[in-house]
């Protein structure tokens, strides 16, 4: 769970396992969200044998910000984002769940190093991922803000394959020790991609990214992005639990949900990444056909393996991820698209609010309708 600006690292230690708590508690009964608001057109006689389905993604990106153009192959649509590590109780979370994603394939990010960098003695917790993981895909974080030369030293800390950097303006706007100044984000995010030795991956922690926001990333060189949006784990809520004074409850519901970045991403965006708001397989599913490479999740993966890690466990996730894994497949199957890429081509209605912002943003909703019906090039 995410924050950067600088403090002691023993208060941002603790910080981070009451995150988790605060996180674990919004669980329960998954609510409703924008997911809901998006439906396929059935067609009954065009699903394709299940049997067929390739889950494997491609995720290309460009050359930019020093990096030369390439692309990663996952086996999954979906993957572990980033959500803590630093503390005892975060390093046993992240032992498991580097072990299950191992174990299935998956991809897996870190939560925000930099309690790490400024401590070495919280460095294991987020040393154990590559430990345990040692020739998976593997993503460092690091918040914006921080200086340049911390890329490299959170990419050597985990041997990380790619840098997510993520920007919460409004966590920190709601945190009682945040930060109120974000008018070098920009030029942080541009440094800190330029200073990287992998390629970066810029991601919201669940507001979304806006239209001129992914073209300004595209403008600065940053060829990946995860939108992150409104709809999971909710740290605007999170952080005003933590206040003592001066709740900032006026601002609930502020952002945009994954699938309004997606549908509103501009020709120019980066490859884009989602997450924010998943809960099912079919959550995923919907994040693809809207235009994600891949899907990341956390608050299903962390309820998994249980508040401490000693839950549930690896045990525990490796089974609900070979289960998402059969019931994406299966989805796939139901909608005839055998790859993520076919997925493209089905029909989406979308209705409620999430149509109301499409609409207002020009959002072509009858061509999203008839997407089979276009031209196969």
């Amino acid at each position: 769970m995410h924050s950067d600006h600088r403090e002691i690292p023993g208060s941002r230690a603790a910080r981070k396992d009451e995150h988790v708590d605060l996180a674990l508690e919004q669980r329960g009964a998954a609510p409703r969200n924008e997911f809901d608001e998006l439906d396929f057109v059935h067609q009954a006689l065009g699903g394709v044998d299940a049997e067929r389905i390739d889950l494997g993604v491609t995720i290309p990106f460009g050359a930019g910000a020093g990096h030369d153009a390439g692309e990663w192959h996952w086996r999954t649509p979906f993957y572990v984002n980033g959500m803590t590590g630093g503390t005892e109780r975060t390093t046993r979370i992240n032992r498991e769940l580097a072990i299950a994603a191992r174990e299935t394939g998956m991809p897996m990010a870190c939560g925000s190093v930099s309690v790490a960098l400024d401590d070495p003695d919280a460095a294991r917790g987020f040393a154990v991922i590559r430990a345990e993981n040692p020739d998976g895909f593997v993503m460092a974080n690091v918040g914006v803000g921080r200086p340049a030369s911390d890329a490299p030293r959170a990419v050597e800390l985990i041997g990380a394959d790619a840098l997510q950097v993520h920007v919460n303006a409004v966590q920190e706007t709601v945190m009682p020790e945040g930060s109120r100044d974000f008018s070098s984000w920009l030029s942080s995010v541009e440094q800190l991609a330029a200073a990287s030795p992998v390629p970066v991956i810029v991601k919201e922690v669940g507001f979304g990214l806006s239209r001129a926001t992914l073209r300004r990333l595209s403008e600065i060189g940053v060829r990946l992005a995860d939108v992150s949006g409104r709809g999971g784990t909710d740290f605007l809520r999170i952080e005003n639990a933590r206040r003592e004074a001066g709740e900032y409850a006026m601002l609930t519901g502020f952002g945009q949900s994954a699938l309004a970045s997606l549908l509103d991403a501009p020709a120019s965006a980066p490859t884009l990444l989602a997450s924010g708001g998943v809960r099912t397989p079919y959550d995923v599913v919907k994040a693809l056909a809207a235009g994600a490479r891949a899907v990341g999740v956390a608050g299903a993966f962390l309820e998994a393996i249980g508040p401490d890690g000693t839950g549930g466990g690896a045990e525990r996730l490796v089974a609900l991820v070979e289960d998402w894994k059969a019931r994406t497949r299966a989805v796939y199957a139901l909608l005839g698209a055998a790859t993520r890429d076919e997925l493209l081509a089905t029909d989406l209605i979308v209705r409620g609010r999430l149509r109301e912002f499409c609409a207002d943003r020009g959002v072509d909703l009858r061509g999203l309708a008839s997407r089979s019906e276009a031209p196969r090039a």
